[in-house]
């Protein structure tokens, strides 16, 4: 399929990434794939299961008996829709801390790929650019200042009705940025063909249309 595209999106935490990638893949009709939302995926699995993130014999079994896909919006975890299952921050916790198991990587990473071989995708997370997707045909890095990503996350979750204090969050997004930047797995970085996106004084469309404009 000579007309299949794949584009990256990275960037740190709070940068909006997902709703950016989201509605890119929705404008040009093509599937988006949250790398985010498989972690969270595995992480529920292995709750479920009781597997613990140091049982690597039993994250292995695990893993050989998971499938994980996307459509119009949903992943599907073995069959079944999980949207709404792994959205808890019991889950967030868990994914974060199976993202840093090496066999995990391996075979989500092996996933990613294996989708971005069989249709036109947009994917976002930490390392599409340049770890799944090394050659993807467009690579954007989507980035914003950490107090504004702070704030953005704090209105966000206000509006969820938790009680949350905005010096809290933002000490969270520098920690994070620290975490995924210096991490010996496939750190955060920005792939050298990447167009970096500051988002700081921009609105969500305006950074969709930029998008947009720079792959036409």
């Amino acid at each position: 399929m000579e007309d299949m595209i794949r584009i990256a999106v990275d960037g740190p935490s709070g940068a909006g990434k997902s709703t950016i990638a989201k509605a890119v893949a929705q404008r040009l009709g093509i599937d988006y794939i949250d790398t985010g939302a498989m972690y969270r995926a595995i992480g529920y699995k292995m709750l479920k299961k009781g597997i613990n993130v140091d049982d690597l014999e039993g994250i292995q079994r695990l893993l050989d008996t998971t499938e994980i896909d996307f459509s119009k919006g949903d992943i599907i975890l073995d069959g079944q829709v999980i949207n709404d299952l792994i959205r808890t921050p019991e889950i967030s916790k868990q994914a974060s801390s199976c993202s840093a198991v090496g066999i995990v990587r391996e075979k989500l990473v092996d996933l990613q790929q294996k989708m971005g071989r069989a249709k036109s995708v947009v994917m976002d997370g930490r390392d599409i650019g340049t770890v799944v997707f090394p050659d993807a045909e467009y690579k954007f890095f989507i980035t914003a200042s950490p107090e504004e990503r702070a704030k953005r996350r704090y209105n966000e979750l206000i509006e969820k009705g938790q009680k949350v204090n905005y010096d809290q969050v933002l000490a969270d997004i520098t920690d994070r940025d620290h975490n995924d930047s210096t991490r010996e797995i496939t750190p955060l970085r920005k792939a050298e063909d990447a167009i970096e996106v500051d988002t700081t004084n921009m609105t969500i469309e305006e950074v969709i249309e930029y998008i947009c404009k720079e792959m036409k």
